[in-house]
């Protein structure tokens, strides 16, 4: 879907996420739903589609650099984001330090993760359960029947003005992520399997044989 990243608050995270309640009545407002999730769903794993929409010149929405792939997290902080198609790409954090691998330059990134997960995407999905600590969270209504909830960072510093989550049936099934320059990144999500078991050291990164190492 997009073009290649090379920050922790480009499109990955970004960002999927787990069940929380199967017998939550879909017209449930949002929040409740969404903090449910948060709450019970300790780990999770699926699959994403993500997709970019820009406005042309008469400022109609373009969507364009559709992608796809697969994910799997454990709060707070570790989570595997597997970009697929159109090109392979990993994003991938053990709790300490992100791991960005792009497969075609066998190039590797590495960050700290500290307190990078902050106020991104990532956060929304990845981070700990004190959400409310960087967004301010309020009801967005329904729409394409989802219930939606508006989160909005408290730093000023961050790359993302604002991030709709879509809910239905206590499940994120979409997240809208508005930037600072007016694009918007469409994720949906299918396939979840909410808190599948974690294997020890499934988010511990091997660096691929040969490949180059940048720090930052």
């Amino acid at each position: 879907m997009i073009v290649k990243i090379n920050a922790l608050t480009g499109r990955a995270l970004l960002l999927a996420a787990g069940l929380a309640l199967a017998s939550a009545p879909t017209c449930a407002a949002a929040l409740v739903q969404f903090k449910s999730f948060v709450a019970a769903t300790k780990s999770a794993e699926g699959e994403f589609t993500q997709r970019i929409v820009k406005a042309d010149k008469e400022g109609k929405p373009q969507i364009s650099n559709e992608a796809s792939g697969s994910f799997v997290f454990s709060r707070p902080g570790k989570f595997i984001w597997i970009y697929q198609k159109p090109y392979e790409q990993v994003l991938q954090a053990d709790g300490e330090k992100l791991y960005i691998y792009d497969k075609d330059l066998n190039q590797v990134t590495i960050k700290k993760l500290g307190n990078a997960l902050g106020s991104s995407p990532a956060a929304i999905l990845f981070g700990s359960n004190d959400l409310e600590k960087n967004f301010t969270l309020k009801e967005a209504g329904t729409k394409e029947g989802l219930e939606w909830l508006e989160a909005v960072p408290k730093a000023k510093d961050t790359t993302f003005e604002r991030i709709g989550i879509g809910m239905r049936n206590g499940m994120p099934e979409a997240m809208e992520l508005r930037d600072s320059f007016g694009q918007i990144s469409l994720l949906t999500f299918k396939k979840f399997e909410k808190n599948p078991p974690v294997k020890a050291g499934q988010f511990k990164f091997d660096v691929p044989k040969g490949a180059d190492v940048f720090q930052q």
